[in-house]
């Protein structure tokens, strides 16, 4: 009876593994091949017809126009792609997939930890590559994404990964290269279930907050400029911001805090900054240039917080940071954010029905994100030299009905396209069609 018991939870485990794992990650590559005849989407603004793409070890060795670029085709796989579009892989910028699986099991949780100042958190280490929610990323184009601890006041250390790996340690491409602060709101709501006016009304512990912040960084600074024979974590993850190595990421999306986190971060010898959210950066954007502040810009697929607002107000704000020479790059946070993530392409796609060129709404996921996060010597557009994480497309990658991959890649290894979801359709589809 004790073995039988011991072989039933064996037999229980083995079902749970088999039934929560997701597809088996793509092999190395190990044959050239070309992706000839498609529309090539750079990445970049440039678009070449008819092109030729030819891959060798996980790069792109030939980009070009086909009829100018004569290749040796024996030795290599051919993929057909005429009629067909080319893209970049699509990257979620601050993004928390795989940290979080089902929201209401404690246990597939790591989105946050307790406490205020937390930068030594590595989200890279609870990042979960078995998620099947990241599984349903690749067959919309996202195949990466930046891993973001939510939570505090200092959130902790993001990291770069891409959606097809064994382990954390396979998916990530860049490690701790991003601290992530949530910028204290300059105003507040009234708690309206308290019989509070609902209404804006200015925060009263705003600048104590502001200053326990400075007063962390203050503190911060002086242990990293000290003999360190005390170790403290925390300040040690924070001196890649005052060297340059790190990325500091600022939440904040009201136009007295976006000036006031600029400006705090220059006080502080950060060089590389970043606004998250920037929900009011439209009415500043000569302060950002002039700074050369770099934007993550919120969900697009969301509804104005302010009454004097446009309707379309989220839909225009990429075009309008665009235009003012603001590197900006969209971001998927909010309501249900790691299973809208798959949506990000589309985010894209309305910021080109108002305003921008497709070509330019391509950029705002796959040039831009990877210039901010650092990995666009690799990723991010189609270029010699680059690793080939792109995909096809049956049409354009930004429209939601054709959408429809037939192949993707990333780092050159050809990956599963088959999820969950479309396990369903396929069964389903069989169900009703043999009913007719």
């Amino acid at each position: 009876m004790k073995n039988l018991n011991k072989f039933n939870t064996l037999l229980f485990l083995l079902c749970i593994t088999l039934g929560f794992a997701q597809q088996t990650p793509g092999a190395k590559q190990r044959k050239d091949f070309a992706i000839v005849g498609a529309t090539a989407h750079i990445g970049n603004g440039t678009v070449i017809e008819n092109s030729i793409i030819v891959v060798s070890n996980g790069k792109i060795t030939t980009i070009g126009p086909e009829a100018s670029t004569p290749q040796t085709r024996q030795t290599m796989d051919i993929i057909d792609a005429k009629g067909k579009h080319v893209y970049p892989g699509f990257i979620v910028a601050n993004g928390t997939l795989g940290l979080v699986e089902v929201d209401a099991v404690k246990a597939s949780d790591d989105l946050s930890e307790l406490g205020t100042f937390n930068p030594h958190i590595r989200s890279i280490i609870a990042y979960n590559t078995e998620s099947k929610v990241i599984e349903s990323m690749r067959p919309n184009g996202v195949l990466l994404g930046q891993v973001v601890p939510r939570g505090g006041r200092i959130s902790g250390t993001s990291s770069v990964v891409q959606y097809d790996a064994w382990n954390w340690e396979d998916a990530a491409i860049k490690m701790d290269n991003g601290i992530h602060i949530n910028w204290p709101s300059s105003f507040s709501r009234g708690r309206w279930w308290l019989g509070e006016d609902p209404g804006l009304k200015p925060n009263k512990d705003y600048a104590k907050q502001v200053k326990e912040l400075s007063d962390y960084f203050t503190e911060a600074k002086s242990y990293n400029n000290g003999d360190k024979k005390e170790g403290h974590l925390p300040f040690d993850a924070m001196s890649g911001l005052f060297d340059g190595s790190k990325h500091l990421y600022i939440n904040v999306d009201d136009e007295k805090g976006i000036t006031d986190a600029v400006n705090f971060a220059k006080s502080q010898g950060v060089s590389k900054l970043t606004i998250v959210g920037a929900y009011q950066a439209g009415n500043l954007t000569g302060f950002l240039k002039q700074n050369e502040v770099s934007v993550f810009l919120r969900r697009v697929h969301s509804r104005p917080e302010l009454e004097d607002d446009d309707y379309d107000y989220t839909f225009k704000q990429a075009k309008k940071l665009v235009d003012a020479g603001i590197l900006v790059a969209l971001e998927p946070s909010g309501q249900m954010e790691r299973m809208n993530s798959r949506n990000l392409p589309f985010y894209a796609g309305t910021t080109a029905a108002y305003g921008l060129t497709k070509e330019q709404a391509l950029q705002l996921i796959t040039q831009n994100p990877a210039k901010i996060m650092g990995i666009d010597d690799m990723y991010g557009t189609l270029e010699v030299g680059k690793s080939a994480t792109l995909f096809i497309s049956e049409g354009d990658a930004l429209d939601m009905r054709t959408n429809q991959l037939l192949e993707a890649f990333i780092d050159g290894r050809q990956l599963s396209l088959e999820t969950h979801q479309t396990t369903l359709w396929k069964r389903y589809s069989k169900k009703y069609n043999s009913q007719n």
